[in-house]
């Protein structure tokens, strides 16, 4: 192949030459670098295998290298472990195949049969190889009928947490992350002070400022350097003015380690249900903008990314309310709290990356390391992301499962949240649900539970009001309906008129709604979605998405032309009615 990309007579491939493949037609080394910047090298050479079979697999590796398959380094080196083993078996064979159209139906068939495939390692080197090798037109028919036979998944064998242990591990969780964070707060206190000029220059208190001061500004503080250039520990001066040269006497003032960053990752999978590698390359969450001006509570809109396979990519954005101690946006304001000084190291040297999870590692060079879970991204002594291998080392630490992450996502969205986290609803019930113990032994009760709740919410989120042509003579105007007795309320004592919400008239079969009510029911409907917006959901769905749910059953009775033109006909009273009803001016 030239240089400009022409095609070339190489009888060993139909395909062009992908770019991460060398010119010269010896070379079967592919380098795949991900969006990150992360690259890892593959010798094709090294497999025990022809040179034109060498050849054919590094092509084939190649196009998904660069047609943006693969976008982690993780699903690259599990397909090379996968050709490993598959270069391994035929290099047994009494005839090994020299190329691609060598292979045979049998060959096939034997190379399934040495796999244990009721394991999962044995089912994906089947799947990923036979995946990789149909790309390959010269792939004989009788080979690809066998590769098109059914393989059953191997079955899931990780259940979730028990009650007990999930208690367990988000205590565990919660206490080492907090010690990290107080340990940061305290410093930050005391750097924001030595920076407001509060110590007296060359004073003990002015002198540890300084240090932090270039802890925050570097990452390190200045260290002895050897007559053969080698660094050593920090420099006497520093050493004693800490009190030692140790890390927790000086970068782990304001940095999180590995291990206290794995946590944070561990209690972000177990609050939200994160995947593993969505949690590593969470985004820096933003909050809103003018949230926590008037209520005091923040809320943040987190960005999320996960791969699917063999189906792009999976965005999602969610809305965390922080409102106190409890909430789930509270992990969120202390993660941002607790990453400030090392995320500010990455945003002044390598603006381009924007991840929430930066720790310091021990080392002060660059590791050249990719991580398990997403890309591990190394910048100075900085590492962006959370590795399984690091939950798992915290988790062991802990006397914890080392399988923290991907059981506790599963207890998340399977016992807890009940509902799919970045999957779809199929892989959910399918992978997740189905084969989980607990969802088995609560089957009976949780069916019999849906059955009615299902009829209660049915009851709540279906109009009771009537629908009327015009108002009728003594029916009291409300700020939303007309009600025919108001004396005898469903929602209140007989004799002591209605108290309830005027949100509920829609809920009431004492409310009428007249033409004249349209306008501001429709203006109503569209103020609950712009909430939705702004809430945390789960507070949305406690307040309002029932008035939310009757209004939207109005509307398909009203028809949407009906709807339109009450949507057109809202006048600014509505609109001041409305404003005062959500902002609670009034109630009843």
């Amino acid at each position: 192949m030239s240089r400009r990309g022409r095609k070339a007579a190489l009888p060993t491939t139909p395909f062009r030459r992908p770019p991460v493949l060398g010119e010269d037609p010896g070379d079967v080394v592919v380098r795949h670098t991900t969006k990150q910047g992360t690259t890892r090298a593959y010798d094709f050479g090294l497999l025990p295998m022809a040179a034109a079979m060498q050849r054919s697999l590094a092509v084939l590796f190649a196009e998904k290298c660069t047609n943006g398959a693969w976008t982690s380094l993780r699903t690259s080196e599990g397909t090379w472990r996968h050709l490993s083993a598959l270069g391994e078996f035929l290099s047994s064979q009494e005839k090994p195949p020299t190329d691609v159209p060598d292979l045979t139906a049998a060959m096939w068939s034997a190379w399934r049969l040495s796999r244990k495939t009721k394991a999962q390692t044995g089912y994906d080197q089947i799947m990923v190889t036979q995946q990789l090798l149909r790309a390959d037109s010269r792939l004989p028919q009788e080979v690809r009928a066998v590769m098109a036979r059914r393989l059953p998944e191997p079955k899931v064998q990780e259940r979730a947490f028990e009650p007990h242990e999930f208690r367990r591990i988000k205590t565990e969780a919660r206490r080492t992350f907090r010690s990290a964070l107080l340990r940061i707060r305290e410093n930050t206190e005391y750097l924001n002070a030595w920076r407001n000029g509060e110590f007296v220059r060359g004073s003990k208190e002015w002198e540890v400022g300084e240090a932090l001061n270039l802890l925050a500004r570097t990452g390190d503080l200045p260290r002895r350097t050897s007559s053969n250039g080698r660094t050593r520990g920090i420099v006497p001066h520093y050493a004693r003015v800490l009190g030692g040269g140790r890390p927790e006497h000086t970068w782990q003032r304001l940095f999180l380690t590995r291990l206290e960053a794995a946590a944070l990752g561990v209690l972000l999978v177990t609050e939200f249900g994160f995947n593993g590698t969505t949690m590593s390359e969470m985004r820096v969450p933003r909050a809103v903008p003018d949230s926590g001006e008037k209520s005091g509570a923040k809320v943040y809109r987190l960005e999320l990314e996960k791969r699917r396979r063999h189906a792009g990519h999976h965005f999602e954005s969610r809305n965390i309310t922080d409102h106190g101690v409890d909430s789930p946006g509270r992990l969120i304001s202390d993660a941002l709290e607790a990453t400030a000084h090392a995320r500010a190291y990455v945003a002044d040297r390598a603006p381009e990356i924007d991840r929430l999870l930066v720790w310091r590692s021990k080392g002060n060079k660059s590791e050249a390391a990719t991580n398990s879970v997403g890309e591990l991204i190394r910048l100075g002594p900085f590492g962006l992301g959370a590795d399984t291998a690091a939950a798992a080392l915290w988790a062991q630490g802990q006397g914890l499962p080392s399988k923290v992450l991907r059981r506790g996502r599963k207890t998340v969205n399977v016992v807890h949240r009940r509902e799919p986290g970045q999957n779809t609803q199929d892989t959910h019930d399918r992978v997740y649900v189905l084969p989980e113990p607990q969802v088995q032994e609560a089957a009976a009760d949780v069916i019999a539970d849906g059955v009615s709740d299902a009829v209660e919410a049915a009851r709540r989120t279906v109009l009771q009001a009537q629908l009327a042509d015009a108002p009728q003579a003594g029916e009291q105007e409300t700020a939303t309906v007309s009600c025919s007795d108001f004396e005898h309320s469903p929602f209140t004592p007989p004799g002591a008129g209605c108290g309830a919400s005027f949100l509920l008239c829609t809920a009431c079969p004492n409310a009428r709604v007249t033409p004249s009510n349209h306008p501001r029911l429709a203006h109503l409907h569209a103020a609950l979605a712009n909430l939705r917006s702004v809430l945390d959901p789960a507070t949305w769905m406690a307040d309002w998405y029932d008035a939310h749910a009757r209004l939207e059953d109005l509307r398909q009775r009203l028809g949407t032309e009906v709807w339109k033109q009450a949507q057109q006909r809202v006048s600014d009273w509505d609109r001041q009615i409305i404003d005062d009803l959500l902002n609670g001016h009034f109630d009843s």
